[in-house]
């Protein structure tokens, strides 16, 4: 009896990427740029918010590039502590007993 092989799409395990980079950060640089542009109403401010868009799409790009899950991986280091002692808690109470061979 021969194995039964299942294709893998690409679209159920690739990451949500908008215009090439992270979804959240892309959409998020836009309404920054946009709001930029629209609340100033002025050139310089839209020729600034333009290019500010442009400049930080192909950043997110890269960022994308390098890998994908950038952003939540960052994210989640900023939780961790930054130095773990080799003990499990300072309230933990050792109830192993030694063996008469080393008493």
């Amino acid at each position: 009896m021969a194995l039964r092989k299942v294709p893998i799409r690409r679209v159920a395990h690739r990451e949500n990427l908008f215009l090439g980079g992270d979804r959240e950060l892309v959409l998020f640089c836009g309404l920054v740029a946009f709001s930029l542009a629209f609340t100033a109403q002025e050139i310089r401010a839209g020729v600034v918010g333009v290019s500010l868009w442009f400049l930080i799409l192909y950043l997110l790009r890269l960022m994308a590039k390098a890998d994908p899950k950038m952003r939540p991986v960052y994210l989640r280091q900023l939780r961790y502590k930054p130095y773990y002692p080799a003990r499990s808690t300072p309230w933990r109470e050792n109830t192993a007993r030694q063996s008469r061979q080393f008493a």
